[in-house]
């Protein structure tokens, strides 16, 4: 069992530099706005806040799922903020933002799942700037069609749905969702628009074999999913489930040239992955890879 308080030489992160962190922080506090880059602790914050990037999570910061590998708080959330949209806008503005990567909680307790509030989010952000791109990480609507089209009526550029991990540690990590229902989902998006560009994310090191998980990886092929990303699972307490182990960075390239020969248009594969790690090049590598021009924002990332 590894030692999640003690990490491999290749996971030593950056310290987050105090200015650049008050700065964002002051931003999304004055906007009662959330990040997920602080409610999920991720690795990267101090690198993408340096940059002026962070990806806004819509719907409060409490989750009605007690995913056992999360840090997001999970508990009775509060109503929809009818303003957030609008606040989102004026946080893009602020920081100069070309690409948003927009994700939330899991809102089962809302009739839609809150896909109307991504919807109006996506909506405010085009009409501020057109040629904004817009990638959504949503939840999985608890597999309801009328909200997944919710979403792509507003036209995002990406559709992201994580699965995850593999389907048989489920139960243990995510007890209130259903690996079959994740697939399901982006198989959806394709049916429903074949022309939207899909995307997923896997965490490893919670005690799959490497044979699961290109298990996964065939499946969401086969779901028609276009980018992947594969990071590391970093506990984020006693209380969490427990690190199995540290995947060598080694091991994270065979997945990389694995997922090529599976036909992933682009893979990220790391120890410090995330969903978001390098959204934007991504998306720009699908839409090259399908000869499709991207726009002009996009191109000057």
């Amino acid at each position: 069992m590894a030692n999640w308080t003690r990490r491999p030489e290749w996971l030593k992160l950056s310290a987050l530099e105090p200015t650049t962190l008050n700065s964002v922080t002051k931003l999304t506090r004055d906007l009662k706005l959330h990040t997920v880059c602080e409610s999920a602790r991720c690795p990267n914050r101090a690198k993408c806040f340096a940059e002026g990037t962070a990806t806004f999570m819509i719907l409060g910061n409490i989750c009605t799922r007690n995913c056992t590998f999360c840090a997001v708080k999970c508990g009775k959330p509060q109503a929809p903020d009818p303003q957030e949209p609008d606040h989102i806008v004026q946080a893009v503005n602020r920081l100069g933002l070309r690409y948003i990567v927009i994700t939330s909680v899991t809102r089962d307790d809302l009739p839609d799942g809150g896909s109307s509030q991504f919807a109006q989010t996506i909506s405010a952000i085009h009409k501020y700037d057109p040629n904004i791109a817009v990638e959504v990480l949503i939840p999985d609507f608890q597999g309801s069609t009328s909200a997944l089209q919710t979403v792509l009526d507003a036209s995002p550029a990406v559709l992201n749905h994580n699965v995850e991990t593999i389907p048989r540690l489920y139960s243990e990590v995510r007890p209130q969702a259903k690996y079959r229902r994740s697939l399901n989902l982006l198989k959806q998006v394709k049916l429903l628009d074949n022309s939207l560009v899909t995307k997923s994310g896997l965490m490893l090191g919670l005690g799959e074999s490497w044979e699961e998980v290109i298990g996964v990886m065939a499946d969401l092929r086969e779901a028609g999913c276009d980018l992947l990303t594969i990071g590391q699972y970093l506990q984020p307490s006693l209380e969490h489930h427990k690190l199995v182990r540290y995947i060598r960075p080694e091991e994270f390239e065979e997945y990389q040239i694995v997922g090529k020969k599976l036909g992933f248009i682009s893979i990220m594969s790391g120890p410090l992955v995330r969903s978001s790690f390098h959204a934007a090049e991504m998306y720009i590598s699908a839409i090259r890879k399908s000869k499709q021009k991207p726009s002009s924002s996009c191109s000057t990332i």
